[in-house]
């Protein structure tokens, strides 16, 4: 009995994917739950899985193909049972290493050896050298152009993803006002603090005690005092949220995701580290669900981690507010008079100006900024 195999369900702000390369060919036996195929949408990568045992009979839809929900890609031929494999076909004999000898021609008696002659006989009998052809002119080698560099070019499709990401960033640019406001923390004190309690709170929780906890928990706490960076517009609304689901920028191999942690101001430290590793596994091994992708209130993306120093985020529409993190690096500032060397690191908040003055984001920074120098008021809320 034919059994279809059809494209998974989507959700309501997906309406269609790409199909990628088969894993398997017609006549191949797949066992159920086997992975035949992937669906690229433009925010996740779906897995297709064989519905039952039995043998591919089908390919309905080839690789490349646009899809929807529900669509036929493949057929399968149900069986429980591989089938039996066709025998082998004996190969030829091959000679053997040690054969008889081949008939040959009968075998002359060996003469013996001339003698040689004497000196005065090799003088007299030598024979004429060769005549010698004339000699021709060297000719003068043409000089060698020079080799051309390869200049070979490659053509390829970008993927359901990149498109996606590319279509949402120009929309930002186009659709909001975009302004960045920059300032700078030490983190001499979160660094002191980690490095008092890394031990136990990795043997206590299984997870290491990370910055972007920290950061995650600052950012919860500057949004609920500072709103309008919480905030979205919806044509001529302000849609003020009292959650706070933070997306989290995790690049991949197939381009940039970015997984929401929803309620993340009641997460504690540990499970905020336990979600962002779980994020970051899930996003490479393409394990990340629509849902697990959808919604946002604020965005935090770490370019440190690649040793960026400055850079302005882009925002994530409809959301108001994106925070980039940068490489912590050593450098000279003054505090209480003198000179110091700290662990400083550039921080930059990206906001829609239509909604969010430059006094409630530079403050809002501040917030983030005053909260990591001073770690003790994460805990106590202050």
């Amino acid at each position: 009995m034919l059994i279809d195999v059809k494209a998974p369900e989507l959700s309501e702000s997906v309406q269609s994917g790409s199909l990628l390369e088969w894993r398997k060919q017609p006549g191949d036996f797949v066992r159920r739950d086997e992975p035949l195929t992937d669906l690229e949408t433009d925010k996740v990568i779906l897995e297709v899985a064989a519905p039952v045992s039995g043998v591919l009979a089908e390919i309905c839809l080839p690789a490349g193909s646009e899809v929807k929900a529900g669509d036929v890609l493949a057929r399968i031929e149900a069986s429980e049972s591989m089938p039996l494999s066709a025998p082998e076909v004996s190969a030829a004999p091959v000679a053997s290493a040690v054969q008889a000898p081949a008939a040959s021609a009968p075998v002359q008696p060996a003469r013996a050896p001339a003698p040689a002659p004497t000196v005065p006989e090799t003088a007299l009998f030598t024979p004429p050298a060769p005549a010698l052809a004339p000699v021709q002119p060297a000719k003068t080698p043409a000089p060698c152009a020079p080799c051309a560099p390869e200049r070979g070019e490659r053509r390829v499709q970008m993927t359901r993803l990149r498109q996606r990401i590319a279509e949402r960033l120009k929309e930002a640019q186009n659709t909001a006002a975009m302004l960045t406001t920059f300032n700078e923390i030490n983190m001499q004190p979160v660094m002191d603090l980690r490095a008092r309690y890394q031990e136990r709170f990795q043997k206590e929780h299984g997870v290491k005690l990370g910055f972007m906890s920290f950061f995650t928990k600052a950012v919860c706490q500057a949004l609920k005092v500072y709103t309008l960076v919480n905030a979205s517009i919806d044509g001529r609304d302000v849609v003020y949220h009292d959650y706070y689901d933070i997306g989290m920028a995790v690049s991949s191999e197939r381009g940039l995701v970015v997984p929401i942690m929803r309620n993340a101001d009641k997460m504690s430290f540990a499970e905020i580290e336990k979600r962002i590793a779980d994020f970051g596994r899930r996003a490479n091994s393409l394990e990340l669900t629509l849902e697990e992708m959808e919604g946002g209130t604020f965005t935090i993306s770490n370019g440190g981690i690649f040793g960026s120093l400055l850079s302005t985020p882009i925002l994530n529409p409809p959301q108001s507010g994106v925070l980039g993190l940068h490489k912590i690096q050593e450098r000279p500032i003054a505090e209480n008079g003198q000179v110091v060397i700290r662990p400083m690191m550039y921080v930059a908040l990206s906001y829609d100006h239509r909604i969010i003055d430059g006094r409630e984001a530079v403050s809002f920074l501040k917030a983030v900024k005053d909260a990591l120098e001073d770690p003790a008021r994460l805990l106590l809320e202050l």
